[in-house]
């Protein structure tokens, strides 16, 4: 009598569990929000990934806290703000404009006028130097050069062949 009623409550106990496959199976409405929540959201371990596309752990549960709160019936605005509350603005993939992301979204264009005024400068400096053509030179300098310059070409070698004079 003990081992019928042990297995009736054990089989009662079953029925009433949801079975294993129900559990994981994800609603598909579910799982549209979370994706595209999850392609809002930047990786904070790969930086340049979405948590939609990382395979880092830290995505992985940052896709099952948004999972849950869908579940508990949040907004995608509360996901949102609660996923910033807690890892800051540098979470969103387009954060908003406050005075803490301004080197965010001011920095690339910081980057490029600092290029732009460093190539202008190199080629300011470059036309105020003095010509490569001997025009600072002195002129007892210059006739040494020039009397240098004759004196090879009045023997001309080249390099590796002697000259036909032995």
């Amino acid at each position: 009598m003990r081992m019928l009623l042990a297995a009736v409550l054990l089989a009662a106990s079953q029925a009433a569990m949801p079975q294993a496959s129900e559990v994981d199976r994800p609603d598909a409405a579910t799982e549209s929000r979370l994706k595209s929540l999850a392609e809002e959201l930047r990786c904070l371990v790969c930086q340049n990934q979405t948590i939609a596309d990382s395979h880092a752990p830290l995505a992985l549960d940052l896709r099952n806290q948004i999972r849950t709160q869908i579940g508990q019936g949040r907004s995608d605005a509360q996901i949102r703000d609660y996923m910033v509350e807690r890892y800051g603005d540098f979470v969103l993939y387009r954060p908003p404009l406050r005075a803490t992301t301004v080197l965010l979204w001011g920095g690339p264009f910081l980057l490029l006028l600092a290029g732009v005024g460093v190539f202008l400068l190199m080629v300011r400096r470059r036309r105020s130097a003095p010509a490569a053509d001997g025009a600072g030179l002195s002129a007892e300098r210059r006739g040494a050069l020039e009397a240098l310059l004759e004196g090879r070409e009045a023997a001309p070698t080249s390099a590796g062949r002697p000259s036909g004079k032995r």
